[in-house]
């Protein structure tokens, strides 16, 4: 018996009771499971059967409620309310939450920041990954986002200064989390590029919105820098000439301003640092002045190519031929007004191979409208990497290589 005077051996045929009746649907019967002989004794009891009822038996809900109520003396409902708590009512509860869902979405597409930023695509691609977790935290983490969307762009400042500003939480846009991958993505339909897979992505996503990287893992590679200055910056990339090896320099050592270098000429951009190592094992201390931006700039990249133009340097890019390689060319030449280096249909077609890494999503060069219907076409990129000795030989030369004068 149990402490509410009950034998035991009825338990699962009241809990199944309950179950079917907080399904919200008319029932009729309950079927039972598989039972012992302590529990079959119990419920032919109670049913007053003739022979022991067998697993997957059914009984009629109505013969248990006669029974429930004359051995209890209360109705099979407030019996089970007693014993096992309320009886729920799944069929209304689903139709409360798809309601709930509704309101949402239709909270979200009328928003005021939705329309001011003309992001209506971006609120259907939420509603479509579906609600995370409840409709009150889904809407929560929107409501976040569309505060740190009516502040952007920003005016420079870090990432965690920013959350704090907007949300009092110098954390709440840290990477991965719920309320900076809305953001991030909202940002990107704005850009008309990729939902962001990688650090250096997500990192550039922000700096086109005036966010900045942290002042000390914010970092770009150079190397050829025979600055002539007297910041931080200047010294450092002067000793790293001088030895012939690549500088590491942080946003906080290009504070005050890019290295100045003995003459404006011509700086050769590349996408990936195993580049740069191949120009300064190479050359050593005669490479030629060289900036990697190691995938998509960060904000100190941005800030040293952009110092370095406006000194009057011509800065030349080369990055992977493939998607993503052309639309951080086309990130790179926007911003900073470089020019692009072997980057044109003609170089894809000549080094593209039968096989290799896929091109991945393509979207159009705008300073070569033949590269991306190429590189549909053949789909198969041309990574920086394997065309080393061609751009080995740009290097050596004093002439440019091949150079698109209308980026």
């Amino acid at each position: 018996m149990t402490a509410d005077g009950w034998d035991a051996g009825l338990d699962s045929l009241l809990r199944e009771c309950h179950r079917r009746l907080s399904t919200g649907k008319p029932v009729t019967s309950v079927r039972l499971g598989q039972l012992d002989r302590a529990q079959q004794d119990a419920i032919a009891d109670l049913l007053g059967l003739a022979s022991l009822p067998s697993a997957g038996a059914k009984v009629r809900l109505e013969d248990v409620a006669a029974a429930v109520e004359r051995l209890s003396g209360a109705p099979l409902r407030e019996a089970l309310i007693h014993r096992y708590g309320p009886i729920g009512d799944r069929v209304a509860d689903r139709a409360q939450e798809a309601d709930a869902r509704t309101a949402l979405w239709e909270w979200l597409g009328s928003h005021p920041v939705v329309r001011s930023r003309d992001l209506a695509r971006w609120a259907r691609d939420v509603e479509a990954g579906g609600v995370r977790g409840s409709v009150d935290t889904q809407r929560t983490n929107l409501e976040r986002a569309l505060t740190v969307l009516d502040a952007l762009p920003s005016t420079g400042e870090p990432l965690p200064v920013l959350a704090g500003r907007t949300l009092n939480d110098t954390h709440a846009l840290d990477p991965g989390s719920p309320v900076a991958t809305l953001v991030l993505g909202a940002v990107a339909i704005e850009r008309e590029v990729g939902r962001p897979q990688r650090a250096a992505e997500r990192r550039a996503l922000w700096q086109s919105v005036g966010v900045a990287d942290d002042v000390l893992s914010s970092t770009v590679l150079v190397a050829g820098f025979a600055a002539v200055g007297d910041a931080a910056a200047d010294r450092m990339c002067h000793l790293g000439h001088a030895d012939g090896r690549a500088v590491s320099l942080t946003l906080a050592d290009l504070q005050e301003g890019a290295p100045t270098l003995p003459r404006a000429g011509i700086v050769r951009i590349v996408e990936n640092p195993a580049v740069l190592w191949l120009a300064v094992t190479a050359f050593g201390p005669l490479v030629p002045p060289m900036v990697c931006t190691s995938g998509w700039p960060s904000t100190a990249g941005m800030r040293l190519l952009n110092g370095l133009a406006e000194a009057g340097n011509e800065l030349r890019y080369h990055g992977d031929l493939d998607g993503e390689g052309v639309r951080i060319a086309g990130h790179v030449m926007a911003e900073t007004g470089a020019l692009p280096w072997r980057m044109d249909a003609l170089e894809y077609r000549a080094h593209v191979g039968d096989h290799g890494a896929p091109v991945g999503r393509v979207t159009p060069a705008p300073w070569d409208d033949e590269l991306a219907p190429a590189m549909v076409e053949r789909g198969v990129a041309v990574l920086e990497e394997t065309v080393w000795e061609v751009l080995r030989g740009d290097l050596s030369a004093s002439g440019p290589g091949r150079i698109d004068p209308s980026p």
